[in-house]
């Protein structure tokens, strides 16, 4: 097996090849490497390379080989982490020109630390919207990232780094944040599978926050079982990180065979269908057709709760960033500067009512997770569009394009409950290049459902992550 034809296997058949020798650590990732030098001037995935200690990671690797060792489960895979996650010796970034004047972390972050446990080797950090505040990765400081399927098109955000990086096969892993559909967009417009698990399953210790009481972190992959097994290994509890649920280990990855048998599926209607185009309803339908339901859904006030979920990142955004705005608002991204300075003035009894609004929601949906396991939702309202664009438009509504592309995620942001995004295809006449993603939706710490019914999809040919095609 030559080093170069590791670029198309996923993470755990790559894992195999390097613990049977059919194929070095060490070639892995300079044929990784070799990868992102071809694709990454086309694409814009990575904003910093940890070379030295990714050769490093898989010399470790080859070495415990040579010497008979067991290895973990990850051990000689390449992987890359949004840029707000702690790297030691690096510089965290958060996508901003403010924060490269701080000092490197003194630590890896916590989710790093158990990659790297876990084998996986290092391989740089990847691009992102400034302070994860947006949805497209159109960053004015470090460039756009770009489609790896439509080069001129947007990745999605604020994880796009993470998502376009999987999707160029730069790296068959990666991890990213959600705040309000930062891992479900770029993976809906990427065209790769996501996790965004429960509110607190997952420990933020060592990222950069946007908003503390919607923050969450997850993995993306190629294939279920990757994604699946990438997110077993990052669980645990952590004393260190207050929002985290100090829940033990529920694993998943031996559950995927069960797929979505004996599970109650519906559709969400109402807004969901309401602020979507075609595609992305062809999406859903098809996803509803494999699963064999006709069931519809919905939801009350979801408007509302999207409405909370804004006003709770702009409150709790603004409030962290005022003493940067104070002193150095023109080394902000004006994108992102202008509306921190208008989120810092919003009264306080506003952000009190968002979060009563976000109880209130979360209680009427948790009674409709009574009677049913998963909900399917679109993940965002359309395929990606032209990178630069202002406006969308939306289900015969002209909308503001970079708010937009979370109107289908934001409402389940809102309330923490785990999602798994698949990705499929053709589903635009226009543009059937061009990936969309489906949400699938379960209660609280239900993660294994969204991932059996993913495993499902993809085991019947309605999802796939494939490679993208580049010159």
């Amino acid at each position: 097996m030559k080093s170069i034809a590791s670029l198309s296997l996923q993470t755990a058949s790559l894992a195999r090849a390097i613990a049977s020798g059919e194929v070095s650590a060490a070639e892995v990732l300079e044929a990784r490497l070799a990868r992102i030098d071809a694709t990454d001037g086309r694409v814009n995935a990575f904003t910093g390379r940890s070379i030295a200690r990714a050769r490093a990671e898989a010399a470790a690797v080859d070495q415990r080989r040579a010497r008979g060792e067991a290895l973990p489960p990850l051990a000689g895979v390449p992987y890359a982490v949004k840029n707000l996650f702690d790297i030691a010796g690096e510089v965290t970034l958060a996508g901003s020109k403010v924060e490269r004047d701080h000092a490197p972390a003194s630590a890896d972050a916590l989710l790093v630390q158990r990659m790297q446990a876990a084998g996986a080797v290092l391989v740089g950090s990847l691009n992102m919207d400034e302070y994860a505040y947006g949805f497209t990765t159109e960053n004015t400081h470090y460039g756009p990232t770009r489609n790896p399927h439509d080069a001129t098109r947007i990745s999605g955000g604020s994880s796009g780094g993470s998502a376009a990086a999987v999707a160029a096969g730069q790296v068959p892993l990666t991890l990213g944040s959600d705040t309000n559909g930062s891992i479900r967009v770029p993976s809906s417009l990427c065209g790769t599978y996501g996790l965004k698990p429960t509110y607190g399953r997952l420990p933020r210790t060592g990222s950069y926050p946007f908003v503390a009481s919607l923050d969450h972190l997850g993995p993306f992959a190629r294939s279920v079982a990757d994604l699946a097994l990438c997110y077993d290994l990052l669980q645990g509890p952590d004393a260190d990180d207050p929002a985290c649920a100090q829940r033990s280990i529920e694993p998943t990855a031996d559950l995927l065979d069960r797929g979505a048998a004996g599970l109650r599926v519906a559709v969400l209607g109402g807004w969901f269908r309401e602020m979507a185009n075609a595609e992305a309803l062809s999406a859903v339908d098809r996803v509803a057709e494999a699963l064999g339901t006709t069931r519809l859904v919905e939801l009350p006030e979801v408007h509302r709760a999207r409405a909370a979920a804004f006003l709770i990142s702009a409150a709790e955004g603004g409030a962290l960033h005022l003493p940067d705005l104070r002193q150095r608002a023109n080394d902000f991204d004006p994108h992102t500067r202008d509306r921190f300075l208008a989120n810092a003035l919003i009264p306080a009894a506003w952000a009190v009512q968002a979060q009563r609004v976000r109880h209130w929601f979360a209680r009427r949906v948790a009674k409709a997770l009574q009677t049913v396991d998963i909900l399917i939702a679109p993940a965002t309202p359309c395929t990606a569009p032209l990178i630069g664009t202002d406006w969308l438009d939306i289900a015969s509504q002209r909308l503001p394009a970079r708010p937009s592309m979370g109107l289908l995620t934001q409402p389940i942001s809102c309330i923490g409950l785990p999602v798994a995004t698949v990705p499929l295809w053709g589903c635009n006449p226009a543009a059937p290049h061009l990936p969309i993603g489906v949400q699938l939706i379960a209660a609280p710490w239900r993660e294994d459902l969204c991932l059996r019914v993913a495993a499902a999809l993809e085991t019947q040919g309605i999802c796939s992550a494939p490679i993208a095609e580049m010159p």
